[in-house]
């Protein structure tokens, strides 16, 4: 028997095995799944932290800590995943603690940005995000956009 493992590694840290099962689920969740095509493969994972939960090189959950590209941007949580057959299981719940704990405790953030589907706002409400956007279409799907900010 084997048990699920989180990981927390930034870009150099990852093998070539991990970094290729993040893009692969990466592009089944968001690509396939939700049948929307554009480039999941955008260039700032090398400066991200990537934060998943894996049992024998599996994934099943996941998302990228993404830092401000300027002065004047916010830290980001985004790509938050938890493939089907794992969902309602609490492990978005983990994942979204986990990845706020790391941006408050080690990168000292004092505001927290996402970019989340509509029908996620309540979720990400409940961690103390609110919407700062009113609901708008991105490739067809429904997204607002959500900050969370430290006292």
């Amino acid at each position: 028997m084997f048990t699920l493992n989180w990981v927390q590694k930034n870009y150099k840290d990852l093998t070539k095995d991990e970094l290729y099962n993040i893009l692969k689920l990466r592009v089944e969740v968001f690509v396939v799944e939700q049948e929307c095509p554009y480039p999941e493969v955008d260039g700032r994972d090398e400066e991200c932290m990537h934060i998943w939960l894996e049992e024998k090189g599996r994934l099943y959950a996941y998302c990228r800590i993404v830092p401000p590209e300027t002065e004047t941007d916010y830290y980001a949580i985004g790509r938050v995943i938890v493939v089907k057959e794992k969902r309602g299981q609490g492990y978005a719940k983990e994942l979204m603690e986990r990845a706020i704990t790391f941006l408050r405790d080690e990168w000292k953030a004092e505001h927290i940005w996402l970019h989340g589907q509509e029908y996620l706002r309540g979720f990400y409400g409940s961690f103390g995000f609110k919407e700062v956007t009113d609901v708008y279409l991105e490739d067809n799907i429904p997204h607002v956009d959500m900050l969370l900010e430290f006292e």
